[in-house]
């Protein structure tokens, strides 16, 4: 029983240790891909992120336009231009 073990071990160690190389060896390319994928910004997340600006816009816009009626004067809509 023994010299079976003896024989299986190192064959069973070889596999745990090629696995641990590849995972070092590939750590650095996934870390440097997850970086690339935090700084930049996807075509859909600038998308979401200009419709967002869009809607607020028109809301304060609609704000305003209330405003203005319910004080009987014209609607700036200078207030709703970001600085």
């Amino acid at each position: 029983m023994r010299p079976i073990f003896l024989i299986i071990s190192p064959l069973a160690l070889t596999g745990c240790i090629a696995k641990t190389a590849v995972d070092v060896v590939t750590l650095p390319v996934k870390a440097a891909s997850k970086t690339v994928d935090v700084l930049t910004t996807s075509q859909s997340e600038a998308d979401e992120k200009r419709g967002r600006e869009i809607r607020l816009h028109e809301e304060c816009i609609g704000k305003e336009d209330r405003r203005a009626r319910k004080e009987k004067r014209e609607p700036d809509y200078g207030r709703c231009e970001k600085d």
